[in-house]
């Protein structure tokens, strides 16, 4: 009797409670339903008053505080063979683009962003989701390589207003989600803008640096040791 109530308090108390044995996940669209209203209200002040500075200290602001460590939502998507799939068939983490035809990409956003699904597509699965119809995303998608799954949206469709509401008029376009394996966001990005005037080079660099800086220090962990943003090799 006493060695069965010595071996009952070992495992009473060295096995954690129910309450700690599994983390309680916080998603995506329940954080940003507490948050964008007041987020929303500062920022259309802000670029109101043209004051472009404090609309990216509070987009960045949400981003840290609020959204990092919720977990993206289960979303179901359309893929231009005309199959569903949902958010949660990726098992790998996700490099998440949101886009639409009518954002005009810089001339080495692209090309930069094939050059490293290329060299990552093993571990990692790279995503760009249009806002667009199927006859629209089927011609942008012949832009980027095999090693990137192209989806897309119909709001015209009104099948997807969850989606919409939750992705697309929420934070803007287009929007970078850094994600892990377990769905968990390690961070929300804007793309890389820049002026007009820079060379195909210059352009291929700052996105290629860019996109390599969430990839090695938030999807992969690795150590981003290249100095002062080394320029890449363009092969």
């Amino acid at each position: 009797m006493v060695r069965f109530l010595l071996l009952f308090l070992i495992l009473y108390f060295t096995q954690p409670s129910f309450g700690q044995q599994e983390e309680k996940k916080i998603f995506f669209s329940e954080v940003l339903s507490q948050h964008l209203p007041n987020y929303e209200k500062k920022a259309k002040k802000a670029y109101a008053l043209r004051d472009y500075n404090l609309g990216r200290e509070l987009f960045d602001s949400l981003v840290k505080f609020e959204l990092n460590e919720s977990y993206m939502d289960n979303f179901k998507f359309n893929q231009l063979n005309s199959k569903e799939i949902t958010f949660y068939d990726f098992k790998k983490p996700v490099y998440l683009i949101t886009y639409s035809s009518w954002c005009v990409a810089s001339e080495g956003e692209i090309p930069a962003l094939n050059q490293l699904a290329s060299k990552y597509h093993d571990k990692i699965d790279f995503v760009i989701l249009f806002w667009d119809d199927k006859r629209t995303t089927r011609q942008m998608a012949k832009a980027y390589n095999e090693n990137i799954k192209i989806l897309y949206v119909d709001e015209m469709q009104n099948n997807g207003s969850y989606v919409i509401s939750q992705l697309k008029h929420s934070l803007g376009l287009p929007t970078t989600f850094l994600i892990d394996g377990n769905k968990k966001i390690l961070d929300i990005r804007r793309g890389v803008t820049h002026s007009f005037g820079k060379s195909f080079e210059e352009s291929f660099d700052l996105n290629y640096n860019s996109i390599y800086d969430g990839i090695a220090n938030q999807l992969l962990g690795e150590e981003n040791n290249y100095a002062g943003r080394q320029t890449a090799a363009l092969n």
